[in-house]
């Protein structure tokens, strides 16, 4: 009586084991390709490169830079062509964003995990002529592993004064608002918590026109919370459609008063979401697919611009990491967000 019992159960273990191994797929995404790619980060055979930030030349747009992070080694600068201009070690940087003061100084913030216990952000300089970063110190935020990290910034990437708001999300869930200070060469900042959310989170990003940050608990789905108050509420969750976890990185791409696009890294099968905003509604998801270079798996961090950078990407530029890049270490991808338009729009007429 007792063998065809056991024999059942083995066969349902069987059953299950094989299901637990058959990936998530979301709904359809069109695709788009590459037109630039990085060299791979130092670091190889482990997870590394992670997220992007993108400083615009307002006088020569192609001459624009990339500041990507190798979290185990420290922070590249790029090109528009994907060329390393420089290298920064530093240990434990996870995500980055920057900001042009209204001095002119470019300041790149990224948040500093080399202390489990305590996050922190790491500020440097970024020389815009060279390409180079100098150190600028370290800001303590509050308990937590530093993990996300966003700028609330405006639209032109630049504040008019010296004063510039840093949102951290460590792993511990608890968001926090630093007001960071230029006194002459040296940064200070006070620190609040905003809000928390349930489980770990990391993408990150504000919205200046509505005073929104938007952020990804990658188990979760998408909070949009209220700058000015903490609250929160969640408007896109993990539904194995839109949104495949973990949710990742995430992107702006602001048109008008409220308008325009947020984008999230659907990195369980390897897309991006996008969703029309004010109301967060989903348009459609797409794929950075083989072509001149390789396709994009298993990205963490991405960096969207719409405005014009030359040439190149006349019709903004979105830049993704890229998890998987064999037979090489990880590295960053370029795609064309003109492109990226074109591709759901046709993908919608369908």
């Amino acid at each position: 009586m007792l063998r065809p019992f056991h024999g059942f159960a083995l066969i349902t273990l069987t059953i299950a084991a094989a299901c637990a191994s058959i990936p998530v797929m979301g709904d359809p995404a069109v695709t788009v390709t590459a037109r630039v790619q990085t060299p791979p980060v130092g670091t190889a055979n482990e997870d590394a490169a992670d997220d992007p930030a993108i400083w615009r030349n307002a006088a020569d747009p192609a001459k624009s830079l990339i500041v990507g992070t190798d979290k185990k080694g420290g922070l590249y600068v790029y090109d528009l062509m994907g060329r390393e201009k420089s290298f920064f070690a530093a240990s434990g940087l996870n995500n980055v964003d920057l900001i042009e003061l209204g001095d002119g100084r470019v300041v790149v913030a990224a948040s500093d995990r080399s202390n489990l216990a305590t996050a922190q952000i790491m500020l440097a300089l970024l020389d815009t002529a060279t390409g180079t970063l100098s150190a600028a110190g370290s800001i303590a935020v509050g308990p937590g592993e530093g993990y996300g990290i966003c700028i609330d910034r405006p639209l032109s990437g630049k504040v008019s004064g010296n004063e510039f708001t840093v949102f951290s999300a460590p792993k511990n869930g608890v968001i926090y608002r630093t007001t960071i200070a230029a006194g002459g060469n040296s940064f200070g900042g006070v620190t609040e918590t905003l809000a928390t959310v349930p489980s770990q989170p990391e993408g990150c990003v504000a919205d200046p026109r509505t005073n929104t940050l938007y952020i990804g608990e990658e188990l979760a789905g998408i909070w949009a919370i209220d700058i000015a108050n903490g609250e929160k509420r969640m408007v896109a969750r993990v539904d194995n459609k839109l949104l495949i976890a973990d949710v990742e990185g995430l992107a702006l791409a602001p048109e008008g008063a409220d308008g325009g696009y947020l984008v999230a890294s659907s990195q369980g099968d390897n897309a991006y979401a996008v969703l029309r905003l004010p109301d967060v509604t989903p348009v459609g998801r797409f794929r950075i697919a083989a072509g001149t270079y390789g396709s994009t798996e298993e990205t963490d961090g991405i960096e969207l611009d719409i405005r014009d950078f030359g040439p190149g990407f006349p019709g903004g530029l979105f830049v993704a990491q890229d998890g998987i890049n064999p037979p090489n270490a990880q590295n960053f991808k370029y795609a064309r967000w003109d492109e990226v338009l074109a591709a759901l729009e046709s993908g919608a007429s369908r």
